[in-house]
């Protein structure tokens, strides 16, 4: 060590030792103060050039706006410090203690911090580009609209980190574990997301386009409103996922699980599904022109038991652009106030008893017809809900004998036993339900209906390959000058009711 150096380093322990702790603006430049305590002093505006500060102890040390650029600080210790606006590029914080530490707006380009402890330090605004964080702890720590485009987070640990609105434009986040970050709005275009675990992260409106996604775990995971035009997400588990209103433009979700995902108004256009799970996720309601899919797994378990071969690009055109099914009643009567309000109190108490029915009935009142639209979220229970919808009207013991008819031919249909099985099962809770709500909801016993409640009916149900079927038609219905006929209504036969079945895509 040069005489020089011994004496700025004697110096300053001297003074710190006498309890002095103003250095403000400090010229240290190239000094060698390994292992030093400086630990609380007012070093802000210091220059501190390629000083040596390895395994210093400078915990809750204030080096706002210091120049510590090339600085060695490997091992040291710097928790709860205050280094906002400081500059530290190219420095070496290789294993160092940051727990804490204020870094406002810091400029740490090139900044070697392998795995450095950072939990709960604040980087918000701090410019990283290119810096180092290969197995960082980033526990809670404050990334918000920092810098960090080209950074190398691989293996990082950062549950609960907050990298909101935050550049990571080409970063390497692969094998990191995030979960629970917010990422929202944080530009991720081409970075490397592989095998990352965002589970329940917050990536609402991120931009991941061109990312590599590929074996990342996002379960639960919100991404709403993100982009993900061209990513790689290729075995990626999204289950549970929020994906609504996403861009997945010729995204690649090859052998990707989307067990119970919600991607309602998302844009899959020109994507690759092929050997995607697909087990409770709603197909109506996104954008899916000229997907790729040979094949997807639709079993709960995402175990390929329930595995759907596609013909054709038709087929899975189809497949992926069906609709909500209906239950629609028509109603051969204009709709008045009074049986308006019967009906939406019904309906209320009905859905209190029976979640399927969650949402109100879309009505288009006529001048002498009135048609109640039902969208419900998956073709098994098209059956017991055509049972429930129907209970306010007179036609409903004409129209559940019917149904319960069919149910029953079921074993007689050549359909898969587990399509059976499923379907019984929603139809004899329908049933059970019917005799429930009979006796918990007095409005539907009556004894002074109104009239509208009287009219003949119709009940048509629609599934989700927009099949339609019969299941009840009022032989009265628009004959009001005519003499009362009773009801023969013809079911549909075998082979209409199995071809409605048999396309019900939830259960394939």
């Amino acid at each position: 060590m040069e005489a020089e150096e011994l004496l700025k380093r004697y110096e300053l322990v001297k003074k710190y030792t006498e309890g002095e702790r103003n250095f403000i603006g400090i010229n240290l430049n190239e000094a060698n103060l390994s292992r030093i305590n400086l630990s609380q002093a007012n070093l802000s505006q210091a220059s501190l050039f390629v000083t040596n500060l390895s395994g210093a102890n400078l915990n809750e040390v204030n080096l706002s706006n210091a120049n510590l650029n090339v600085a060695r600080l490997s091992s040291s210790h710097l928790v709860r410090a205050i280094l906002n606006g400081a500059t530290l590029n190219v420095a070496n914080l290789v294993r160092a203690d940051l727990s804490e530490a204020q870094l406002i707006g810091a400029a740490l380009i090139r900044g070697e911090l392998i795995r450095a402890e950072l939990s709960k330090a604040n980087f918000s605004k701090a410019n990283l580009t290119g810096a180092d964080l290969r197995e960082a702890k980033l526990r809670e720590v404050n990334f918000s609209e920092a810098n960090l485009s080209g950074a190398n987070l691989r293996g990082a640990s950062g549950t609960g980190a907050n990298f909101e609105l935050a550049n990571l434009h080409g970063a390497d986040l692969s094998k990191a574990d995030l979960t629970g970050a917010d990422l929202s709005g944080a530009d991720l275009r081409q970075a490397n997301l592989c095998q990352i675990n965002l589970s329940g992260a917050n990536l609402s409106g991120a931009n991941l386009r061109w990312a590599d996604l590929s074996g990342a775990n996002l379960h639960g995971a919100d991404l709403n409103e993100a982009k993900l035009s061209g990513a790689n997400i290729y075995g990626a588990n999204l289950s549970n996922a929020n994906l609504t209103d996403a861009s997945l433009v010729h995204a690649d979700l090859t052998l990707a699980n989307l067990n119970g995902a919600d991607w309602v108004g998302a844009d899959l256009s020109g994507s690759t599904l092929s050997g995607a799970k697909l087990y409770d996720v709603p197909r109506f309601g996104i954008k899916a022109e000229e997907v790729t899919c040979e094949w997807v797994d639709l079993s709960s378990n995402g175990d390929n038991s329930q595995v759907y071969r596609f013909g054709s690009s038709e087929e899975s055109k189809k497949f992926f652009n069906h609709k909500p099914p209906t239950v629609k009643i028509i109603v051969d009567s204009g709709l008045e106030h009074e049986a308006n309000c019967v009906l939406a109190t019904i309906y209320q108490q009905i859905a209190e008893h029976y979640p399927a029915l969650c949402r109100p009935p879309n009505i288009e009142i006529g001048y002498r017809k009135t048609t109640l639209t039902f969208i419900i979220d998956s073709d098994e229970y098209l059956l017991p809900m055509g049972c429930i919808a129907i209970l306010p009207f007179d036609d409903a013991v004409s129209t559940q004998k019917n149904v319960i008819f069919l149910a029953r031919n079921l074993q007689l249909q050549n359909i898969d036993k587990k399509r059976i099985v499923q379907l019984c099962a929603a139809m004899n809770e329908g049933i059970s339900k019917v005799s429930e709500l009979k006796k918990n909801i007095p409005t539907l016993n009556s004894e002074s209906k109104i009239k509208f409640f009287q009219s003949p009916t119709q009940t048509i149900l629609k599934n989700s390959s927009e099949q339609t079927l019969t299941v009840q038609f009022n032989q009265n219905f628009g004959k009001r000058f005519v003499t009362n006929h009773p009801n023969k209504f013809t079911l549909p036969n075998g082979n209409k009711f199995s071809d409605f079945i048999e396309s019900f895509y939830y259960l394939i």
